[in-house]
């Protein structure tokens, strides 16, 4: 039976590392920081829970079910299953967080340098995704281009900016802005959906298992155990990264005051602490993290589409890629205000998906259980995402508890999972509902 060497096992969790950091795990914890000012660390608790802490159990949920998607959302039914995949692909993919990598990484890594204009993002832009292009279509290659060469880079340029961030801080830590003066936990818990990582989870799950079945391992439980080996590694990495992030960004008040958003806040450190040699620096974390993160999604949704459709996985990859291609081109603000509502609305789902995943030896018949629960996931969660988009929703909607802070799903999901367990408990087993329906 083949083994992965301890060597490979690091290069495997390097490299589901590389495919989380992307544009918003680098662009939302220095605003998130700056906004929370003293009450850093409570706002960093929540972020962790959903920047870190849900992709990881994700991950965890995959590696027990032994697949990916297609095997967490088995119990919902084949078309429900497919429309889940679809908006969880299409959302991480060409709508939002595959274009944003290209945005992001153009406004830090280049547009210093070259100047903010829509010429310039369409070169960058051209390029980058032909880059993407090239490392995806052979996604057998990702552990060997990404594990071993790339991340490493990575690594070095976010520990010598995270270190910077520690040593040198721009000023005093200032008071919260308004929105983190109370409940500022909550505030990081809805801002990790930001990063989109437990989305990502779902997404990148495939990517994971399929680089370890290249290195030549068959056996279930193995797979499982280096998916869960990969994951624990990429989450202490993140962890890491996240905290050095909101102290640099908590600290750079005097600096940054004004500043819109993560990528400001960023830029004003680096120039005000490390200059020039900074800019460079920071250019290449944010170019070589929004890279192999958009290899991923790319690698990933191909991988997908090309299971539900009768299209080769390289044709379709070309055709994401142009298309993220031209959805970049729109531009970074536009795209984090119509990513938020979207995200608002389909978190619910997918947390509520990996719980019952987790829970799924508990139920006699997994479909009693995921099906109504999943769907009032999905009517409430669209409740929120509609109140977050400014749209008008029922009074009731509006009175559930934490309804105020895009969580008012929580409680009917709860309640109504807790009503079909006790159903599923009562109900007779799977095996004497066969036996009677047979008699």
């Amino acid at each position: 039976m083949n083994a992965l060497k301890s060597q490979d096992i690091l290069a495997l969790g390097f490299m589901t590392f590389a495919l989380f950091l992307g544009a918003g795990n680098i662009i939302f914890p220095p605003a998130a920081g700056l906004a929370a000012g003293e009450n850093l660390w409570q706002a960093a608790f929540g972020f962790l829970l959903t920047a870190v802490g849900l992709p990881l159990i994700t991950l965890l949920a995959i590696a027990r079910v032994g697949g990916g998607m297609e095997q967490l959302t088995a119990p919902l039914g084949k078309v429900a299953a497919a429309v889940f995949g679809v908006a969880v692909y299409l959302a991480i993919g060409p709508l939002f967080a595959t274009p944003r990598t290209a945005v992001v990484s153009f406004e830090m890594g280049v547009a210093p340098f070259v100047g903010n204009s829509a010429l310039s993002l369409g070169v960058y832009t051209l390029v980058f995704f032909a880059l993407v292009l090239w490392l995806s279509l052979r996604p057998g290659e990702l552990l060997d281009r990404v594990g071993k060469w790339i991340t490493p880079l990575l690594l070095l340029s976010l520990v010598l900016l995270g270190g910077a961030a520690l040593l040198f801080p721009a000023g005093e830590i200032a008071a919260p802005a308004e929105a983190y003066a109370t409940r500022p936990a909550i505030k990081g818990f809805l801002e990790g959906y930001l990063t989109m990582d437990t989305l990502g989870a779902l997404v990148f799950g495939i990517v994971i298992t399929t680089a370890i079945r290249d290195r030549g391992i068959r056996d279930d439980a193995l797979i499982s155990r280096y998916t869960i080996f990969a994951g624990v590694i990429a989450a202490i990495g993140l962890a890491l990264v996240y905290l050095a992030f909101f102290y640099l960004g908590a600290a750079s008040h005097s600096i940054a005051a004004g500043a819109e958003n993560g990528v400001a806040v960023l830029t004003a450190y680096v120039q005000h602490t490390l200059g020039m040699p900074g800019l460079v620096l920071l250019a290449s974390v944010i170019i070589l993290a929004c890279l192999t993160t958009a290899v991923g999604l790319l690698t990933a949704c191909g991988e997908y589409f090309a299971s539900l459709l009768p299209v080769s996985y390289r044709t379709l990859v070309i055709v994401l890629a142009v298309f993220s291609l031209l959805v970049a081109n729109q531009g970074l603000s536009q795209l984090i205000a119509l990513s938020i509502p979207v995200l608002v609305g389909l978190y619910p789902l997918a947390i509520v998906l990996v719980a019952l995943n987790l829970l799924k030896p508990l139920w006699q018949r997994p479909e009693w259980v995921f099906r109504p629960v999943m769907l009032g996931a999905l009517v409430f969660g669209v409740f929120d995402g509609l109140a977050t988009a400014g749209f008008a929703v029922p009074a009731l909607i509006k009175q559930l508890p934490l309804a105020d802070s895009s969580l008012g799903w929580l409680l009917p999901v709860a309640v109504l999972l807790l009503a079909c367990a006790a159903l599923d408990r009562l109900a007779p087993s799977a095996k004497v509902a066969k036996v009677v329906a047979n008699a």
